[in-house]
């Protein structure tokens, strides 16, 4: 079902809360798993807590919002005609909103000394530094369009009846996708994810490639499954359908 801003009335105030807090948690989870504890963070550790963070946050929100918290998945969700545009800029506001708000709960609760154990810059990412600038764009670019394409599945109305475990496939394909890029990029392939911990930690030293390079990723990779796989489910034709594998099975039982 699209999402409309037509009147802020109570559910499109649940929509943006549902963005919000969702983005919150999710880096306020994810960026935890950064912090410095044990002498050093443990790349497997990171790349599961913001797994696991989708998961959950896909669970609590998914039947509000549809929990994009990443402004990549809005801007595929624009696309595939899933929102509108203007309900598309309030979901990138309060993405950036609630980034910036788990993040800072993040500085607020860890203890001093572990902040400085962790050093400065803390879950800011950034490009590997044997890693150019090309190389780094089309790794956040195609980590993206994976993901991306991963939505357009998920919301191709063909796969309307395997909804069961989408939490899990979700946080799944996230925690995979981040292994592959953790050490080229950071693996952030979303721009809100990014923009927190840079604002708090005033570094923005390559931030633009974090949004330029996975937004692209996005709208490409939902232009292409929209317009090239996307196929319409008929519910006469899927009756139809049906019927004709009955009739297949009853005849072959006559044999």
């Amino acid at each position: 079902m699209a999402i409309s801003s037509s009147g802020f009335n109570s559910d499109f105030v649940a929509v943006f809360l549902s963005e919000l807090l969702g983005t919150a948690l999710l880096v306020f989870l994810g960026c935890s798993s950064c912090l410095n504890w044990t002498g050093t963070a443990d790349t497997l550790q990171i790349v599961l807590s913001f797994g696991f963070a989708v998961l959950i946050c896909v669970q609590i929100f998914g039947a509000v919002s549809g929990a994009h918290i990443n402004p990549s998945v809005t801007v595929a969700a624009l696309v595939y005609k899933l929102i509108d545009f203007k309900t598309a800029c309030a979901y990138v506001v309060a993405q950036c909103l609630g980034a910036f708000m788990g993040h800072g709960l993040l500085v607020t609760l860890t203890p001093k000394d572990i902040l400085e154990n962790t050093g400065a810059s803390f879950c800011v990412t950034k490009p590997h530094s044997s890693v150019a600038l090309p190389q780094a764009f089309a790794i956040e670019f195609l980590a993206t369009a994976a993901l991306i394409w991963f939505c357009c599945g998920v919301w191709d109305p063909r796969n309307a009846k395997s909804q069961d475990s989408v939490p899990l496939r979700f946080g799944l394909a996230v925690a995979g996708l981040a292994s592959a890029t953790c050490h080229f990029t950071g693996g952030s392939f979303n721009p809100a994810r990014s923009l927190g911990p840079a604002i708090w930690n005033g570094d923005f030293d390559f931030h633009w490639l974090y949004w330029v390079a996975p937004l692209s990723g996005a709208l490409v990779a939902s232009v292409i499954y929209r317009y090239v796989f996307y196929r319409q489910v008929i519910e006469a034709e899927s009756q139809d359908y049906s019927y004709r594998l009955d009739n297949l099975g009853e005849a072959n039982d006559k044999v």
